[in-house]
Parts: structure tokens; C-alpha cells; sequence
């Protein structure tokens, strides 16, 4: 039997009773009180989850990665992380504060030291974004949590899925279907591929909206039969953060969370109409998509380098052996180039550098030699 429901804490969500996720990232700054104000804005905007990220740029991306276009412009995008990263203590105040408000406190991770940390402040669940879902190392490490896993699958194919399912196995966990472009076109959202992975999985699933409209694509999925919805937050969109742009402000927040809370708990059918009436048949058609899983056009071209692969941390010279200390699991982003998937790092782990790697460069193929065997 397929399950369609997930606890969190002490609050059961269903396809009739939809979580909704106020995804704050980190819109804070660095303020705690700005945080604060996210909390309550996500509490009054009718969100049952606010979340945040958890952020060292050394865990995502290598100092060569130069800009990167966003919403916001050309990004220098490891200094602006640098410049977001925070202490536990920061995190663990912001919970202390979501548990004192009455909403859940979700956080993600982005590596080992980030995902130790907010385990150790005690968390409900955890969230993992879709260029995490090949990272095998970070999923291995919070499937010993025991503690739900919502993880979304943006640019990921059917294959990356599975792999990062059978590593979650026994947890309850929830799949977010989502497209990694920002903002996402509405046409390309192919929502109708919940019930395709819902089938295939036996997960629950919701969706992870980077649309700008702030209730066609979530009521959409509604009608899919989603558990859960997240859309980004943020207080103002003229605001500096790295994803306000594409966020909603509390009155658009609360003007989705009230048509979802209207529609849920209806039958597919009826939502559909009501839609229809809404938005048109045909736009609602093309949203929908036909249900196949596969990359969308927009985020096609993000494959292997949004999503994680080894790299080297410094420059390697032939001769040298790959260790965990000279290589590391990051995004490559837009002008370096992707190297090996993640799972292969215990394959190439004491091998000869074949041929020099410049720092921050992926570690292909043919710059692995033999395995070390006495050599001084």
C-alpha cells in the first residue's frame, strides 16, 4: 500500500491536509532578528514549516566557482556565502523561537560538518536540496538520524532517485518534485509526475514551486494528490536576498495558504474545475505535462554541474595521491568542469594523480592512476 502521509514531530500531513513550507534560505542576512521576522511572517501567512539554510560555503562550492547569474544579478557566489555563514547557535535560537511561535523548524545542510550541527541542536526532519541528491556521503550520514527526510529532485533523473531513496530506505520520507531553474517556467513543471513517482516510489509527494505565480502550480499539485508545498518567503522582494526575487511577500504567502487550505481535501476532479475556471484549460494542460519524468528544458543543461561531483580542493600534481583532504564533494556551477560522481570517491580514494588538476577543477577518468603501492 502506498503511503500518503508523513509525521513531523507531533503534526501528521496528507494529501488532504497539505504541510506547507514557508522556505526563508537565507533571507536573514545574518540577523537573527530578521530571522524572527520571517518566523512570524511564515506563522501569520498560515505556513506549518519555516526553513532555513544552513550554509559554509567550503561545503557547496570550491573559490574558483567566480559568478553566477541569478535572480538578483551576477553573483560572486562562494564570498556571498561566506559572508551568510552562521553558528549552530544562530540555528538553535532560531528553533528555540520557531517552537515558542508554534511552527516546525526545518533547516538544510549542505555537507557533513553543516548536517552534524543542526542533528546536534535537535531537529524534526531535515531537508535536502535537489543538488544534494547524488551526494551519497550526506545522505548515508543523516539516514543514521532516524529522523524524516523531505528531499527534493530537482535536476534529477528517475535513476538518481532511486539511488538516493534505497540509501533513505526505512525513513519516512517525502520526495519534492521541482525544477532547478529560478525562476521555473510554469509550462515546464510536468506536475502530473507526482502521482508518476508517487507510483513508482510508494513515497509521499509534494512539490518545491519556483514558479512566480504564487497559487497556480501549487494548486496544480493538489490536485496530484500532494502531502506537501514549499514556495520561498521572503519579507520584501526588494530585499538583498539570494533568492527574494523569486520569493513571495506575506500577503501573496497568505493568499496561497488560504486557496490551498480551500481546495484540499477535495476531489481532483472538482480542484481541476476550479482551476480551469481560474487559469484557462490550456494553461492549465501545459503545466500538468504528460507525467514522464526527465529534466525540463530549463534545467537540462544544469545536469552534472548543479548537482555535486569531485573536485579538486587544490592544485594536484602527477604523482600525488587522492586523499579526503585534496579532494572534496561541490557543486561545479558554471565554468569549471564536473568531474566523478560522489560514489566513486572510495574508488579513486589512495590512487596516483595521472595528470595535474587545477584547483577546483573536477577529477576525471583520465586523471586517476594506479593504486599507491610503496611508493616514498
Amino acid at each position: 500500500m502506498l503511503t500518503t502521509s508523513i509525521k513531523i514531530g507531533q503534526h501528521t500531513f496528507s494529501n488532504t491536509h497539505p504541510c506547507i513550507i514557508a522556505e526563508a534560505g537565507t533571507a536573514h542576512g545574518g540577523s537573527i532578528q530578521k530571522a524572527y521576522a520571517l518566523v512570524d511572517a511564515a506563522k501569520e501567512a498560515g505556513a506549518h514549516c519555516v526553513k532555513f539554510q544552513h550554509v559554509y560555503a567550503d561545503e557547496i562550492i570550491h573559490p574558483r566557482t567566480g559568478y553566477v547569474p541569478l535572480p538578483g544579478g551576477d553573483i560572486p557566489l562562494y564570498e556571498r556565502f561566506k559572508d551568510l555563514e552562521q553558528s549552530p547557535d544562530f540555528f538553535s535560537q532560531i528553533k528555540e523561537y520557531c517552537t515558542k511561535k508554534d511552527i516546525i523548524f526545518l533547516c538544510t545542510p549542505f555537507g557533513l560538518r553543516s548536517a552534524r550541527e543542526l542533528h546536534s541542536i535537535g531537529i524534526d526532519a531535515i531537508k535536502i536540496a535537489s543538488p544534494e541528491l547524488n551526494y551519497v556521503q550526506l545522505l548515508e550520514e543523516i539516514a543514521t538520524y532516524k529522523i524524516p527526510v523531505i528531499i527534493s529532485s530537482g535536476v534529477s533523473t528517475l535513476s538518481d532517485i532511486d539511488k538516493a531513496l534505497r540509501i533513505l530506505s526505512g525513513l519516512p520520507t517525502v520526495l519534492l518534485h521541482c525544477i532547478t531553474a529560478y525562476p521555473a517556467p510554469e509550462e515546464e513543471y510536468n506536475v502530473r509526475v507526482l502521482n508518476t513517482l508517487h507510483a513508482i516510489t510508494g513515497v509521499p509527494c509534494g512539490i518545491s514551486d519556483h514558479s512566480l505565480h504564487p497559487i497556480f502550480i501549487p494548486a496544480l499539485s493538489i490536485a496530484c494528490g500532494a502531502v506537501m508545498i514549499e514556495k520561498h518567503l521572503c519579507l520584501s522582494r526588494k530585499d538583498d536576498g539570494l533568492d527574494d526575487p523569486i520569493a513571495l511577500e506575506p500577503q501573496d504567502f497568505s493568499k496561497m495558504t488560504r486557496f490551498i487550505s480551500q481546495l484540499a481535501g477535495q476531489s481532483p476532479d472538482a480542484i481541476f474545475a476550479t482551476i480551469i475556471q481560474e487559469f484557462g484549460k490550456e494553461k492549465a494542460e501545459k503545466a500538468l505535462g504528460d507525467g514522464i519524468k526527465q529534466l525540463a528544458p530549463s534545467e537540462y543543461q544544469n545536469y552534472g554541474r548543479t548537482n555535486r561531483s569531485l573536485h579538486a580542493r587544490v592544485a594536484l600534481k602527477p604523482g600525488e595521491i587522492f586523499s579526503d583532504q585534496n579532494v572534496a564533494i561541490l557543486r561545479t556551477e558554471k565554468i569549471l568542469t564536473p568531474g566523478l560522481s560522489p560514489e566513486l570517491l572510495p574508488v579513486i580514494r589512495g590512487r596516483i594523480v595521472r595528470t595535474y588538476i587545477e584547483a577546483g577543477e573536477g577529477i576525471l577518468w583520465h586523471n586517476v592512476g594506479d593504486i599507491k603501492t610503496n611508493i616514498d
